[in-house]
């Protein structure tokens, strides 16, 4: 199917062959941005964090074809390894993947991590018990928004650049605080 939703009404299947990933298939049951949990209410959408700059840029360059090539039209991508200036926040923010290993905090579903929970969820892909642990992940993830309101003045995006970088890779937006 090539990542592509052909309809909400008919669920489409999804083949994953990436570094990380061979021969792994999921259903899209939801319509695309929509159909979210009450409890889940992220401020950015998968494309708009791309644009904005998370991860170094090096998160998705080897999984492009899963998901809709629209997303990747103004993403911040690295042409080779991570580049922390393509970044929203210009910095490095968030633990190495081996340290989420370490930590049990990767499904083995989504290897690269919450964020490619995020996007299969916002996509259309549901997995009842993992996404209510991914969502409660986020929920928790809030507390630094308190840090920021704390610390910084408002509008002063200098101001504590890492974790508002975290914050974005959580797709909370810190350029409202």
């Amino acid at each position: 199917m090539g990542g592509r939703q052909t309809s909400a009404a008919r669920p489409a299947i999804v083949c994953v062959n990436d570094r990380m990933q061979s021969d792994y298939q999921y259903l899209l049951t939801a319509p695309e941005g929509d159909w979210f949990d009450p409890s889940f209410r992220p401020e950015l959408a998968p494309p708009e964090m791309l644009a904005l700059g998370v991860f170094g840029g090096k998160y998705m360059t080897d999984c492009r074809e899963e998901f809709p090539a629209i997303w990747f039209a103004h993403a911040r991508l690295a042409a080779g390894r991570r580049d922390a200036s393509l970044n929203c926040f210009g910095v490095d923010a968030g633990a190495p993947l081996s340290e989420w290993r370490r930590k049990g905090w990767i499904h083995p579903d989504d290897p690269r991590g919450w964020f490619q929970w995020y996007c299969r969820y916002y996509r259309g892909r549901r997995v009842p018990g993992e996404d209510e642990r991914q969502i409660a992940r986020w929920q928790a993830f809030r507390r630094h928004l308190a840090q920021l309101r704390k610390h910084c003045e408002p509008g002063d995006l200098s101001c504590r650049r890492r974790q508002r970088q975290a914050l974005l890779q959580w797709a909370y937006d810190s350029r409202k605080i």
